[in-house]
């Protein structure tokens, strides 16, 4: 099976922006994350370090939202494949969560550093 349409770039734009909508409308951890991000985004530029260092927080705060999507991508993908209670699902959607949480980790931590030594 070949899912896959030819490449056009205003058309896959679009895909992407599909998904974007999709993931607003039904993920509410997506949703909570782009609210905080809202809030990350003004401290950054709030905040009185070197252009380089803002660069880090930003790089690391939008990762989160990324892994996030990534996150989201694979619970459809489960949730589409079995509907049973599969212990190969559930691993997939912890390590997902996972991803999720070493990513906010990477962030939080990248905030203290630049905040205590920058």
């Amino acid at each position: 099976m070949n899912n896959k349409p030819k490449y056009h770039l205003f058309k896959n734009t679009q895909y992407a922006i599909d998904g974007l909508k999709h993931a607003f409308k039904t993920e509410s951890s997506f949703r909570l994350e782009l609210f905080v991000a809202v809030f990350i985004i003004a401290g950054i530029i709030y905040i009185d370090v070197d252009l380089m260092y803002k660069l880090i927080l930003l790089v690391t705060g939008i990762l989160v939202l990324i892994i996030e999507l990534v996150n989201s991508a694979i619970e459809n993908v489960v949730d589409l494949v079995t509907t049973e209670h599969a212990p190969l699902a559930k691993t997939a959607k912890d390590i997902g969560s996972t991803a999720v949480m070493f990513s906010i980790g990477l962030h939080v931590t990248t905030w203290v550093i630049i905040l205590i030594w920058a």
